[in-house]
Order: structure tokens, then C-alpha cells, then sequence
């Protein structure tokens, strides 16, 4: 199998992302038998949703509800055992693997893709080129709340210069894993900005405001790149690199802002739900054909490999915990 060929269709990835963030799409007829329930990130909902609707056009009878309410509020009801998979923009937390472990909730973790975090500016911003990870940290750390507000406070060669911040919610992946990724705690964000669930209105906030800046998934900036500035970042060798080209993010180039993300499949609705096994076979067997045209990037050839080879031992628990910015991901699978 050829897993890096490549579906570009500009029109598919702009239909998938104007859709409703809470999407159900079922079958017909006895498709309840086969029910299966997705909720969780934003970011890599538009895969999840492209493949349970290629998994209905091949099985009739399905019914795979789609949804998304965030990595967190995902995660809160896969561990309450309401859902089948939750998709995470981010790896599983301590409180969430001890809220499972209270409902003896299992898991399989599978990463589907790779995104790199997006690190936009308006159109006007001419001088905020390059950020290093020490000034992402003095503009996110919670010691900037209500401090840090003005461009030159972030670099002294900076403008005097209001700063206006946008970024997702508090409660979302993309949130925990940028504030982990720059200042070392997840935990450790300041809350004085614009936020919101819909990054596509984070988009339109940094378009329209010139002393912006904010952050979103690659596919986000990706597909509004001409309304943007996409501001590189100091990766770990000191080289200013930016998301795109998507190589960037494959090969560790685009570092700490590079992440896998996933979705946890319940494995108590693997043994007992035989349509969830089903699904996530086609899952992993298909979801690189609509990876690049939804604005995320394949995982390497091998990660597949091991993907597919873990999902038929069952393995279950998170070894993603452990990675640190820049380790290849096939370490962790």
C-alpha cells in the first residue's frame, strides 16, 4: 500500500471544515446493530468524519456518530463509558487515565496523524517573523496575565504596540499542548486572550485585528493562508522553521510545535461491539487517503505499519506520556 498518495481536494477540505462542529451520520434501516460513537478535538475531526462517511458508503447498515466537544469534554464522557473513541489532540492526562481507571475504562491509543501547531499573525505584522520558544513563553505563561500587552514588551526590536491575543479554549488539546510545549506545564497558559472552540473564528480575529497574534491547527491557517502571516518558530537547534512545508513536521524539523494526534478506543466496545472493531480496522486501514486533503499531515509509512500490527494485539495504556518534543513517533507505538 502506497500510504502517502496523496487526495488533494481544496473543495472536499473546505466542505469538511464549514460543517457543523457536531455532526451525526448514520445509516438506514438496521443500522443501530452497528452503532458506533465518536466525540472529542476539533483538531482531526474532519478525518474521523471523512472516514465514517467512506465507512457508510462501503457499509450500508452503519451508523457512526461524530462529534466534537473538545479533547477534554471527549475524553470526560469516553471515561464515563459513553462513547467508543474519543479523538485528542493531545495525549491522555493523569486525572482522565485515574477517571477511566475508576469505570475500568481500557483503552488503545492510535495516533492517526501529525499537525503542527500554527503560529499566525495578521497580514500587516512585518516584523514578528521569527519567535522564539522564550518569547512564546513571556507572550502564553500565566506570569504574563494582564502583564504582557504590548509587542515590545515581547522583544525590545518590537513596536510599541498593542497586542491582542487569540487562541483556543482553555479546555481544549490544542490549548494544553501548545501551553506544554512553551512554558513546560500544561497547566501554566494565561487566560487574558480571545478564545474559542471554533478556530476558524480565531482565524477571522487575527485577520481582522492588526496587532494579533494566535495560534491554531496547521489545516486552520492552511486553509486561510492567504488572510494570514504564518510566524516561524526557534525550533530546538535554533533554526526558524515553519509548519509548512508539511516535511516539516514528518521529519521533526518544526519542533516543539509538532504533535501526533490520536483517537483512545474503548476496549470494552472492542470485545463487546463488533461493528467498533470493524470500524476502526477500516480506521486504520483507510484514514491516510483523507489525512493530507483535510490540512493534516500522514504519519511515516512505518508508523502505519506498527499502528495496524499494535490495534491486532490489542495493547492497551499510553506510552505517549513519555515522548518529549522532536522523538520520532514510532518510538512510542
Amino acid at each position: 500500500m502506497n500510504f502517502h498518495s496523496r487526495f488533494k481536494g481544496s473543495f472536499f477540505l473546505a466542505s469538511l471544515l464549514l460543517m457543523s462542529s457536531s455532526i451525526t451520520a448514520c445509516g438506514g434501516g438496521s443500522g443501530q446493530k452497528r452503532q458506533v460513537s465518536i466525540d472529542g478535538a476539533a483538531v482531526g475531526f474532519p478525518i474521523s468524519l471523512a472516514v465514517a462517511e467512506e465507512y457508510q458508503k462501503v457499509k450500508s447498515a452503519a451508523a457512526v456518530s461524530v462529534a466534537s466537544s473538545g479533547t477534554g469534554g471527549g475524553f470526560s464522557k469516553f471515561c464515563a463509558g459513553d462513547i467508543d473513541i474519543v479523538g485528542a489532540s493531545r495525549t491522555i492526562r493523569d486525572e482522565e487515565l485515574k477517571k477511566c481507571g475508576s469505570k475500568k475504562i481500557e483503552f488503545v491509543e492510535i495516533p492517526i496523524a501529525l499537525d503542527g501547531i500554527a503560529v499566525i499573525a495578521n497580514k500587516q505584522n512585518n516584523f514578528a517573523k521569527c519567535l522564539t520558544i522564550d518569547e512564546l513563553k513571556k507572550i502564553w505563561s500565566a506570569k504574563s496575565e494582564g502583564k504582557v500587552l504590548n509587542w515590545k514588551q515581547v522583544n525590545s526590536k518590537f513596536p510599541d504596540q498593542k497586542l491582542k491575543l487569540y487562541a483556543p479554549a482553555s479546555d481544549t488539546g490544542t490549548f494544553d499542548y501548545m501551553t506544554q510545549a512553551v512554558t513546560g506545564k500544561a497547566k501554566n497558559g494565561r487566560t487574558d486572550y480571545t478564545p474559542s472552540h471554533n478556530q476558524n473564528l480565531l482565524v477571522q480575529g487575527v485577520a481582522g485585528d492588526a496587532s494579533a497574534l494566535g495560534y491554531v491547527g496547521i489545516s486552520y491557517y492552511i486553509q486561510n493562508q492567504e488572510k494570514l502571516n504564518l510566524v516561524a518558530v526557534e525550533n530546538l537547534k535554533g533554526k526558524c522553521e515553519k509548519p509548512v512545508p508539511v516535511d516539516n513536521v514528518v521529519k521533526n524539523i518544526y519542533t516543539p510545535l509538532s504533535r501526533p494526534l490520536f483517537i483512545y478506543v474503548s476496549k470494552k466496545s472492542l470485545d463487546t461491539k463488533p461493528s467498533v472493531k470493524e470500524f476502526v480496522e477500516f480506521y486504520i486501514e483507510n484514514s491516510w487517503k483523507w489525512v493530507d486533503s483535510v490540512g493534516y499531515v500522514a504519519l511515516p509509512d512505518e508508523a502505519y505499519v506498527k499502528v495496524k500490527r499494535k490495534f491486532a494485539t490489542g495493547e492497551t495504556g499510553t506510552k505517549f506520556k513519555k515522548a518529549k518534543p522532536g522523538e520520532p513517533i514510532t518510538n512510542f507505538i
